[in-house]
């Protein structure tokens, strides 16, 4: 049985690098595509960024290729497996020898721990189909989650591409925790508490400032993430732990006037990691305020 759960974990640890590797360079034909549609509606562009991006939209083939963001040259099949083909470089371009930076191995570092950490810490037991339908909707929204942490932590932005999909994920999670619960009324009740509070109370403080202190993305980002927590008192413990993480970075930043009333911190990601927690660590925080305080 432990050597099951080893290889198991060793599995989803490969799996997780390679959808890893597959976020970060869909993040970035994103960002490509965005540049060229918001140059052609005439709008003001970033010339180098999009000089660097021109080539990840063009294709050689009828599929898209991978490139050097920095020379555009085509990247071979070596170049593209995850962390080797970033560690026998050393972190540099094979062909112009630039620096690749550390993103793209962090991102598909960060997925093999999502994979592996949601097995390991997955708080129903895999041992009916809807169960296991359930854990393999969860990883497939992490591969979209991942993609929306990266864009807007380093754009500010939430494009709708990857936003729509999650919430259409979220949809099925939905249905999926309804016919395991099977009572229907409940599930709603605590379906729409949840939206409320991960979309809601972000879609009022939307109209109150009129987009000034949060974007519109934020709340179709919690509409997401509140269907795929399904239940409020994950949702709570999701908002609120993307409020102390919040906190641990914007106040040592303010003290150190790093960041101020003007600093642009993007909620997406304090979000994301927020619902992680819940749904993976919520049910053992639930069990310890109840023991604890009640």
């Amino acid at each position: 049985m432990l050597m099951e759960q080893i290889l198991l974990c060793v599995i989803l640890a490969v799996f997780g690098l390679v959808m890893g590797s597959f976020a970060g360079a869909t993040a970035w034909r994103i960002r490509a595509r965005q540049l060229v549609q918001d140059k052609a509606d005439g709008e003001k562009v970033d010339n180098k960024e999009y000089a660097q991006l021109l080539p990840l939209t063009k294709t050689t083939t009828k599929m898209d290729r991978s490139r050097c963001l920095h020379c555009g040259h085509i990247l071979a099949w070596y170049d593209l497996l995850p962390l080797v083909g970033w560690a026998s470089t050393k972190g540099t371009c094979r062909y112009c020898h630039e620096k690749i930076g550390w993103l793209e191995p962090l991102i598909e570092l960060g997925m093999a721990s999502l994979f592996v950490t949601s097995y390991l810490f997955w708080p129903e037991a895999l041992t009916g189909p809807l169960q296991i339908v359930h854990f393999v909707l969860w990883l497939i929204a992490g591969v979209l989650l991942a993609i929306l942490f990266v864009y807007d932590l380093k754009w500010y932005l939430l494009p709708n591409v990857v936003v729509f999909p999650l919430i259409g994920v979220g949809i099925v999670v939905a249905a999926v925790n309804i016919l395991t619960l099977g009572n229907l009324g409940m599930s709603l009740a605590n379906l729409i508490i949840a939206v409320f509070i991960l979309s809601g109370l972000y879609f009022i403080l939307w109209l109150i400032s009129k987009g000034q202190w949060i974007g519109f993305g934020d709340v179709k980002l919690g509409l997401g993430l509140a269907l795929l927590l399904g239940d409020w008192q994950l949702a709570f413990i999701a908002l609120f732990s993307a409020n102390v993480i919040g906190c641990l970075f914007v106040i040592p930043g303010m003290l150190t006037g790093k960041v101020t009333r003007r600093t642009r911190v993007p909620f997406g990601p304090l979000l994301i990691l927020g619902t992680i927690i819940a749904m993976l660590a919520g049910p053992f925080i639930q069990a310890w305020y109840f023991t604890s305080f009640i």
